[in-house]
């Protein structure tokens, strides 16, 4: 039946290497396109006087020393830095309310001590607004600019 279709058992194992090869020079480009940016550092920290605070990084991007302070807060955690090269990632103070990391640096965002941060490749929104990326910048957040609602991850669908 097979040989009246013109499948010889070298045709089918030529055929499955060659699908094979395919298949995964298809995965590891898509892979290397997905984490050729790299993804976001952040070094969660505190101040002199002990207050929570983030520096961002992101090195495709040529963002350093991006710094976050959360005045009035305090963390008592070791300092600690965090790669969002895969989701579920543990952070020592606040919590990531939404990640989504399919091709890096992606989005991050975070409810830290009641503000919203949220890492977007072409911007840094801090309680729903939009700051500038300036490397070696220091955004300063305030127990009086906290969100009247404290952030919430999306809704499950």
């Amino acid at each position: 039946m097979f040989r009246a279709a013109g499948l010889t058992p070298k045709s089918v194992i030529v055929t499955f290497i060659v699908v094979l090869i395919f298949y995964f020079a298809a995965f590891w480009g898509i892979e290397g396109f997905r984490q050729h940016r790299g993804p976001w550092v952040v070094a969660f920290g505190t101040n002199n006087l002990g207050e929570a605070t983030l520096t961002l990084s992101q090195e495709a991007r040529g963002l350093s020393d991006v710094r976050l302070v959360v005045h009035g807060e305090h963390a008592t955690n070791p300092p600690t830095m965090v790669r969002f090269d895969r989701v579920l990632q543990p952070v020592p103070f606040g919590r990531v309310i939404y990640e989504d990391l399919t091709f890096l640096p992606g989005v991050v965002t975070f409810d830290l001590f009641g503000h919203e941060v949220e890492l977007l490749p072409r911007v840094l929104v801090v309680d729903k607004e939009q700051v500038p990326w300036k490397p070696g910048a220091t955004v300063d957040l305030w127990p009086t600019n906290k969100p009247a609602i404290p952030p919430q991850p999306p809704k499950k669908r």
